[in-house]
């Protein structure tokens, strides 16, 4: 039998991680299924799983930073690279209060070993921290639960161990009092979903530190009808459009006033971190502008924003979805409107396949056809596309080079079609699809257009410098003469935020003046977008 540890080191963080990511992991459908606050969207299990992954990943990384002499990172590092981890990969609103938990808990375990009295103070600055985060604290929601566990370890004696398996025990007991404590856990018939997450996770510490799994099953629903009828049962009222969350690198004072802006915009407010790095969550109707607060506050990146209509329960998947990469927030809306998930990738920071792959798994569909927008982009939803297909979902990778190619494919997208003809339509929309994007040189530089200096204008058709010019409009009218020249129907211009007052109406009186059969559309970019993107069909 191996040794149990009587204090918490690093070795004991590295083995409560895996033992965590493998509760998780057990319990993942069953936590999706009784999702139903703060929305029902049946994807609370996954968004605690991944985010404990991250956490358990960054340790993992630590451990093997170090050689293989019998050297081990100390306490305070493995402790602080789990909440660095969680807090980079945190998901959804019970993901996100989860990693403000592993950050309060770090923010303790800073010597070269802890005791009970220790982990008891850890457990309460965890509680205390997550409550902090949360805009306006709900109690009946994971949130009491880690209140519940800290509470009961308050005055205790013991060493690690008691205290791990006495949380751990309080926890469970207070997950069974959630139902009486929020009306829509009572009406659903079901536990809170988060602090189900969260006994699982102290069960898992209690186990590194005990040797052996705690008795007795964990509080579950009693719901019998399945997800839908779940929610159904819940009677949510109807909250808002959006999830959006983002990474932020801000000051402390203008989180603060982000987190006033962002609490007037939408509800389920949570901002956790510190020191420069925040992880922000918030449902919204206009994700435009919850992005655009996070760039007044500071650099946002890593954006995800997820439409609540195309969130799927599990066990109860889709036929058919479209997973497409998006440039900019605006396009984000308009995918996502037109029932796709979006995976968004800023310049310079392209999503990982495993973005990719999250994201086909929040599509929930048994087909999924996958458009990555960007030509760089191919061998990355290449690899997203095998894991997919590994894990049973039969995916199709349309090899789109830009967001109009893919706005043209989903166009055409119609999931009642047999799958392989609808992908045949959709590549052959996105391929009769010619694109350009305007933007501005940074340095100077050799294109195949000529030479062009930091400032000018460049016009870049299907990926290679055509035009360089002074400004933005006349590039752009250059640009399109080009592409027109070789016939056309439908311009579609992608404006994002920079381009002069009046470029639309100048560029849309040019292709209106200069190729009479020829129509206009224009979608928003968004703030996080290219300068123009234009595509031509």
């Amino acid at each position: 039998m191996p040794q149990v540890p009587q204090t918490f080191d690093a070795l004991a963080v590295r083995t409560w991680c895996g033992l965590a990511l493998e509760a998780l992991g057990r319990a993942r459908e069953e936590i999706d299924a009784i999702n139903v606050y703060p929305v029902a969207d049946g994807d609370t299990g996954t968004n605690l799983y991944l985010t404990m992954e991250s956490a358990t990943t960054a340790v993992e990384a630590v451990f093997a930073g170090y050689d293989e002499a019998g050297r081990r990172p100390g306490l305070a590092e493995a402790a602080g690279a789990m909440a660095h981890g969680a807090l980079l990969g945190a998901r959804g609103n019970s993901g996100t209060i989860l990693a403000q938990l592993l950050r309060g808990l770090a923010q303790r375990l800073d010597g070269a070993r802890v005791d009970g009295p220790e982990l008891r103070q850890a457990l309460r600055r965890a509680a205390d921290l997550a409550r902090e985060a949360v805009a306006h604290p709900v109690e009946g929601t994971v949130l009491t639960v880690a209140a519940a566990a800290a509470d009961a370890v308050e005055a205790l004696e013991g060493d690690c161990a008691a205290v791990a398996l006495a949380a751990y025990e309080s926890a469970r007991t207070a997950l069974a009092s959630t139902p009486g404590q929020l009306p829509v856990l009572r009406r659903a018939g079901v536990v809170d979903a988060g602090g189900r997450g969260l006994v699982a996770v102290l069960g898992a510490l209690a186990q590194t530190l005990t040797g052996q799994s705690p008795a007795g099953e964990e509080p579950h629903a009693p719901f019998e009808g399945g997800f839908e009828e779940a929610s159904e049962a819940g009677c949510a009222e109807p909250g808002p459009a959006f999830e959006v969350i983002y990474l932020l690198e801000a000051e402390d004072a203008a989180v603060a006033r982000l987190r006033e802006r962002l609490d007037a915009l939408g509800d389920s407010l949570v901002v956790v971190g510190g020191d420069g790095l925040w992880n922000v969550h918030v449902h919204v109707d206009d994700a435009g502008a919850a992005v655009e607060a996070g760039v007044e506050a500071g650099r946002p990146y890593r954006i995800r924003i997820t439409h609540f209509g195309t969130a799927r329960p599990v066990g109860e998947r889709a036929q058919r979805a479209v997973v497409a990469v998006v440039p900019g927030e605006g396009l984000a809306a308009l995918c996502q409107g037109a029932g796709a998930t979006t995976v968004l990738a800023r310049a310079g920071e392209p999503p990982a396949s495993g973005e990719l792959v999250d994201a086909v798994r929040r599509a929930h569909a048994r087909e999924v056809v996958l458009l990555p927008n960007d030509a760089d982009l191919r061998h990355t939803a290449a690899a997203a596309a095998e894991q997919a297909r590994a894990e049973g979902v039969r995916v199709a990778l349309i090899p789109t080079r830009a967001a109009v190619q893919g706005i043209a494919a989903l166009a055409v997208h119609q999931p009642e079609r047999r799958f392989d003809e609808d992908v045949v339509a959709m590549t052959s929309a996105a391929g009769a699809t010619r694109y350009a994007e305007v933007a501005v040189a940074e340095r100077q530089s050799w294109t195949t257009a000529g030479i062009c200096q930091a400032g000018d204008v460049l016009g870049l058709i299907e990926g290679d410098v055509a035009v360089i010019g002074a400004d933005v409009a006349g590039t752009a009218e250059g640009v399109l003469a080009r592409m027109l020249s070789a016939g056309g129907e439908l311009v579609t211009l992608v404006v994002g935020a920079g381009v002069p007052e009046g470029l639309v109406h100048r560029l849309e009186s040019y292709v209106r003046e200069s190729y009479l059969a020829v129509d206009t559309v224009v979608h928003d970019g968004g703030g996080q977008g290219p300068l123009l993107l234009i595509g031509v069909e």
